[in-house]
């Protein structure tokens, strides 16, 4: 059933937002460490038993130098530079196996996939170690690691890794620098609205039925899970709820959206209880850069478009790059 505002509604939905007011100085200097920590991004040739992509087991240096698996994959016997599409991962998955990830290769991109640091078993493999586990008390899961404390909270860790990710395409001989897309699903895209506005030159974001979008009103309308570690957790810290959400003032999308320029194409879906619409919509109408659009899917839960949502992609991307 529909779980949130009516669609007109929604379309007019731009609440007030709280951010800190040293936030962008939190992430120069956070991004500021990470770069001075970084090292040449490692490519290994794997045999994935493909015959229309060349793969390659990418290692590069993500939050303090620490290392993130990925995977690089290029249209086989290409050449030259090409346009790059980076892609962040959903809840609990990590960067899988490389047949699962051969939309972009397809359609003639170079295609970056980013492994989740600490994620990865709930539906899809993942291969990289979150080393700064926080010890303080937490929910299972991980929207509440470090939650009392920007500095230690474990989104910290994740969007350095993905701004991190866009550095290290944009470095390798056969991206094109200045042709670098992002796109990703729920906590994908929460993490690609975040990269946006961290980054600048992007050539597109593509964030589907996002997540990490307007954290209090999520917490206040979903019953769903991951959300809900977040309302369990204070339900236990009573004490603690406007700590918790100052910490989160710092990983709001809404945030990173006000600073994004690149030309955008969100998704929502307006049954989706995991990520309810309101929360995508205030991210999208935050959203600064002027050419937008937004896919609604009426009768859709947290699956969002899927494979239409996928073609859709393409069609936006070709025709910002004239493809």
């Amino acid at each position: 059933m529909l779980v949130d505002l009516s669609l007109d509604e929604l379309r007019s939905y731009r609440p007030a937002r709280t951010e800190p007011d040293d936030f962008d100085d939190f992430w120069s200097y956070t991004l500021s460490e990470a770069r001075e920590e970084g090292w040449a991004a490692h490519y290994e040739l794997v045999d994935a038993g493909l015959s229309t992509v060349e793969v390659y087991d990418v290692t590069f240096a993500g939050f303090l130098g620490q290392p993130v698996r990925g995977w690089f994959v290029l249209p086989a016997h290409s050449e030259g530079r090409l346009p790059c599409v980076v892609q962040f991962i959903g809840y609990g998955g990590g960067r899988g196996l490389p047949h699962e990830a051969l939309l972009w290769a397809s359609a003639g991109y170079a295609h970056f996939v980013m492994d989740t640091r600490g994620q990865g078993s709930a539906w899809s493999v993942g291969d990289t170690p979150d080393p700064d586990e926080v010890g303080t008390a937490h929910m299972p899961g991980f929207m509440t690691r470090g939650i009392l404390d920007p500095l230690q909270y474990y989104y910290r860790r994740v969007f350095t890794d993905a701004v991190r990710a866009v550095d290290a395409a944009r470095e390798h001989p056969r991206v094109d620098p200045e042709m670098v897309a992002i796109t990703g699903g729920s906590q994908g895209g929460g993490i690609a609205i975040a990269t946006a506005g961290l980054v600048d030159g992007l050539v597109a974001v593509m964030p589907n039925v996002p997540f990490l979008c307007h954290f209090r009103r999520a917490t206040e309308i979903s019953d769903e899970f991951p959300y809900q570690e977040i309302v369990s957790y204070l339900k236990v810290h009573r004490d603690h709820v406007e700590p918790a959400f100052r910490t989160l003032s710092y990983f709001d999308g809404v945030n990173f959206a006000t600073r994004a320029q690149a030309p955008a194409l969100f998704s929502v879906a307006l049954m989706d209880a995991v990520c309810p619409p309101s929360t995508v919509f205030a991210a999208y109408n935050h959203y600064a850069g002027t050419e937008k659009d937004i896919l609604v899917w009426p009768y859709n839960g947290h699956e969002g478009g899927g494979a239409f949502q996928d073609a859709a992609q393409l069609r936006f991307l070709n025709a910002l790059l004239g493809s």
